[in-house]
């Protein structure tokens, strides 16, 4: 990268940095909340998805402008196209959080099972981007790739909770509506490990030019 580039692509990044930071958060607060029936913790979450959303505007907005007035080139333009489909991705993972808590702002009762494997599920996809966003900061393809793959744990942990809701549906009628949350919920943390994924190929792509599909 040449000098003028470099300063705006990292101060892009660091942007990119601080949403990855956000959206562990997010992720986290809306399990912990989840788990404890936290009801105005859950409200926080939704409430800070705002910020989210203004570093993904913020991050389209600088890449437009640099694209636009610095007219990158080859690694420099690249590297900029992969941030701003990061950011994208990110924004997703935030959405996903504040879904979680507005699912645990519906349930009221006492939960028809002990969450297990949802707090398990939120502690590998945190994991995840914590590790993504190490391989982005040190510009790490090995350890993207390598994150990337672990989406198979969540998935089998999405697996367990679907045939485990299903069972207790079948066995309790009255566990239905809750049930259902409970899968959306399962649901929208296997979508944030699949975010996560994505987001490692657009690291490695940044890194190395090499447009892959992990797993």
């Amino acid at each position: 990268m040449n000098n003028s580039m470099e300063l705006n692509i990292n101060t892009l990044k660091n942007y990119t940095i601080k949403m990855m930071e956000k959206c562990e958060t997010a992720i986290d607060s809306s399990i912990d909340c989840m788990v404890r029936k936290d009801l105005e913790g859950s409200k926080k979450v939704i409430k800070n998805d705002d910020e989210i959303d203004d570093l993904r505007a913020y991050i389209r907005d600088r890449s437009i402008e640099l694209i636009a007035l610095k007219q990158p080139m080859a690694k420099d333009l690249r590297y900029i196209y992969a941030l701003g489909n990061i950011a994208i991705e990110l924004e997703r993972i935030g959405d996903y959080s504040e879904n979680i808590a507005e699912e645990t702002l519906k349930i009221q009762e006492d939960y028809m099972k002990e969450l297990i494997d949802i707090p398990k599920m939120g502690k590998e996809c945190v994991y995840m981007l914590q590790q993504a966003r190490a391989a982005l900061e040190n510009s790490d393809e090995n350890l993207a790739y390598e994150i990337g793959l672990r989406d198979n744990i969540v998935d089998d942990l999405y697996e367990q909770i679907h045939v485990d809701c299903l069972k207790i549906m079948n066995e309790r009628p009255e566990t239905i509506n809750q049930g259902v949350r409970l899968l959306f919920v399962g649901r929208y943390l296997e979508r944030i490990g699949d975010h996560i994924t994505n987001v490692c190929e657009k690291i490695i792509y940044a890194v190395n030019g090499e447009m892959i599909e992990i797993g």
